[in-house]
């Protein structure tokens, strides 16, 4: 008899315990979450305190492209996952790829703002209270893209050498939660400063 025809057809599976990465993951979000609501907090709270221009109105245009860029790359590369799993190595690389190319279209759109922010309309951190919170959150969102951009160019480098197989799906799952979570907060950081700050 088989061990198949033992076993009962309503016997309860087998508890397992949680991914140790997802489950840090998870913990490092949480925390950069709340470090995120600090400064839209406060961000909110001077909204409109500021004794000397320029003004959020005067100064800011919206970053539709960037968005765009942006918000497509947490599509990029959960397909770069789902190849991955599907063991199509060299589709994983390309939307890696096509990831990595779409936050650096982010950055460098960021880093053009700031520039004619600075250079044309004479706004820096210590202008004012919005050039100070402004600044201070932008580039907070800013500094975590540029870790996450990291962290992808080297799955990408990995991925394109042929180093990074099936067995390695789960850590890049890991990391692709990172990057949806930064691009969920530039959701937030855009409603607050470009929509609500305007």
């Amino acid at each position: 008899m088989s061990q198949a025809a033992v076993i009962p057809q309503n016997a309860p599976e087998v508890w397992k315990l949680p991914s140790r990465g997802i489950v840090g993951m998870a913990c490092l979000i949480l925390a950069e979450a709340a470090i995120f609501l600090i400064f839209v907090v406060a961000y909110v709270y001077y909204i409109g305190k500021s004794l000397s221009g320029p003004t959020p109105r005067d100064v800011l245009t919206l970053p539709i492209f960037a968005t765009i860029c942006l918000l497509s790359s947490s599509l990029t590369v959960h397909l770069a996952v789902s190849t991955l799993h599907g063991d199509k190595r060299r589709l994983c690389s390309l939307w890696l790829a096509a990831t990595v190319l779409l936050g650096s279209i982010f950055l460098g759109s960021t880093a053009l703002e700031w520039y004619h922010l600075i250079y044309h309309d004479g706004l820096s951190i210590r202008t004012n209270l919005f050039g100070s919170t402004y600044y201070s959150l932008v580039g907070l969102h800013a500094s975590h893209v540029i870790v996450g951009l990291l962290m992808l160019t080297l799955a990408l480098i990995f991925s394109l050498r042929g180093a990074v197989t099936t067995r390695h799906t789960e850590r890049l799952q890991v990391l692709s939660l990172y990057w949806h979570f930064v691009d969920g907060i530039w959701v937030v950081v855009f409603l607050v400063v470009y929509v609500l700050g305007r």
